[in-house]
């Protein structure tokens, strides 16, 4: 990807959401509601005090995330459809467990 998020700023890949419902109806991509979740695919340098020091972000690249419903900007960069959000919208990281990466 040729693009680097400036300031605070985060991409991201949303992650897919399903495509049955728990009785096993599909449902359509109209009516399928967006995941919260998502991937960090690229994070700009930081954001500055009121000093002016480079303060730098909380994620990384490769963070799985939970951000607000109504959060970001939906945008299509080399074909692909990513948001792009301040890190205060980021609720928080999903830490995966010790049992998740044994299986991984």
């Amino acid at each position: 990807m040729k693009f680097r998020p400036l300031h605070d700023r985060v991409v991201i890949r949303r992650a897919e959401g399903d495509i049955k419902s728990k009785g096993g109806i599909i449902i359509p991509d109209n009516a399928k509601e967006k995941p919260q979740e998502g991937e960090v695919i690229a994070v700009g340098p930081g954001a500055r005090d009121e000093n002016g020091a480079l303060v730098p972000l909380d994620v990384k690249a490769g963070d799985t995330i939970l951000f607000g419903k109504w959060s970001g900007t939906e945008v299509k960069i080399d074909g692909e459809d990513l948001l792009i959000m301040k890190e205060a919208d980021i609720m928080g990281v999903i830490e995966k467990t010790v049992a998740a990466k044994k299986a991984a």
